[in-house]
């Protein structure tokens, strides 16, 4: 099997380890220079400032499915090219998109479908924004209505209406802005395959998203660290209130691929926060590595097929920690090339990010984010130990991690 994963970095990496483990032929399409180091460890990588349209390069390598990382390959200017290949890939098409592309698309069919979901708007400038936080006052979370890695807004969160209104003077009105009510902090996710018409339950999340311990900080871009839990039975019963009512549109969109669903718990119920239909940044290796069998699942769920999901019993709960390096999540601030230094050998899961070899072959940063670790072990007590011993065996100057995960946020609806 010749698979072919479009992203970059240590999420990229991850997954293309567990396939090969699995005895796939890997390879990367790389879509970004910060994170080119990594998924070369595992196969060939063919960087997109070299192929600017891969889609001879698909037919060439006869790759049998792809496995994006994110969106943006639907937004491509080549993306109908390679429909027309008709290559399988880990990700609805067409209008399966929508639940994640188009933010107020996933309001609309929440409401279609009874699911519950945040009173939200969308303002296309501040005067209208300013006008919707007048007639409607809360505290609201401001996203870009369209979602992609390259979305002029990224979530900002407010916990009071002050603090709305001083977001809606700073931030980038140029696609718009989705303002959706903040609805607190007992935030839990879960990921699914759907295929056949059916759902396939996974696991359930708890994304670490605030830059620091406590919780606080500002919402970054890739959390600093989760905990997964395998969750075929639905056991916290999100996808019984949130992906259930859905499973008609998924059969009317021929849907085929991962959908995670991101909620919040309020007054003992689950309520939608946003859908995305990638197998996730964090979850996705872990999710892989999680299934007995996930080269199997992956074909089967990529030709719409029903999938004989089995998991691992040995591997019932991950977690995932990053180091994070200068300047982190702070995108302005910028550091020189710091040696990045692996004193002990981990025995854990290690994907690099954003580093990179200077010109003696010694690895430097090249970026915010250094290393992700992960551990899979049949307790979480275990996984969350495995990662907190291993991470202090990489050393890097002004770096620093998280020391609070599975403190709070879990189990799912814990605040």
């Amino acid at each position: 099997m010749n698979v072919m994963v479009f992203g970059s970095g240590s999420s990229t990496q991850g997954v293309l380890h567990a396939l090969r483990e699995h005895g796939a032929n890997v390879c990367t399409y790389l879509t970004g220079h910060a994170g080119a180091y990594s998924p070369g460890l595992e196969g060939k990588v063919y960087p997109a400032s070299e192929y600017s349209n891969p889609c001879a390069l698909l037919q060439d390598v006869k790759v049998d499915f792809i496995i994006p990382m994110s969106i943006d390959w639907a937004l491509a200017e080549w993306a109908d090219e390679l429909l027309s290949l008709n290559i399988p890939i880990l990700a609805p098409a067409g209008k399966g998109m929508l639940i994640e592309r188009d933010r107020d698309f996933a309001r609309r069919l929440c409401k279609q479908y009874g699911v519950p979901f945040p009173k939200s708007f969308v303002a296309q400038n501040r005067l209208q924004a300013e006008q919707i936080l007048k007639e409607h006052p809360a505290a609201y979370v401001i996203k870009n209505p369209l979602c992609s890695p390259s979305s002029p807004v990224h979530t900002v969160l407010s916990e009071t209406v002050d603090d709305t209104h001083s977001w809606l003077r700073q931030v980038n009105y140029e696609e718009g802005i989705f303002m959706q009510e903040y609805m607190g902090r007992r935030e839990a996710g879960h990921i699914a395959f759907v295929s056949g018409g059916e759902i396939y339950s996974l696991i359930t999340n708890q994304e670490y998203k605030r830059a620091f311990d406590g919780n606080m900080g500002g919402i970054v871009g890739a959390p600093l660290g989760g905990i997964v839990e395998q969750d075929p039975q639905d056991k916290y019963g999100l996808a019984r209130a949130l992906l259930q009512p859905l499973l008609p549109w998924f059969k009317e969109v021929d849907y085929r691929g991962p959908v995670q669903v991101t909620a919040i718990q309020r007054n003992d119920a689950w309520v939608v926060l946003e859908y995305n239909v990638r197998i996730g940044v964090t979850c996705g290796p872990i999710i892989l590595r999680m299934l007995a069998d996930p080269i199997g699942v992956l074909d089967a769920i990529v030709h719409g097929r029903k999938a004989a999901v089995e998991f691992n019993p040995e591997m019932r709960f991950g977690c995932s920690l990053t180091l994070a390096g200068y300047g982190y999540p702070y995108g302005q601030v910028e550091g020189p090339g710091f040696p990045v230094r692996v004193e002990a050998e981990p025995d854990c899961h290690v994907w690099w990010n954003h580093v990179a070899l200077d010109p003696q072959g010694k690895l430097v940063t090249a970026g915010q984010r250094i290393v992700d670790f992960v551990a899979i072990e049949p307790t979480l007590e275990a996984a969350i130990d495995k990662v907190y011993k291993n991470i202090g065996k990489v050393r890097c100057a002004n770096s620093y991690y998280r020391t609070d995960i599975g403190k709070s946020l879990w189990p799912p609806g814990s605040e």
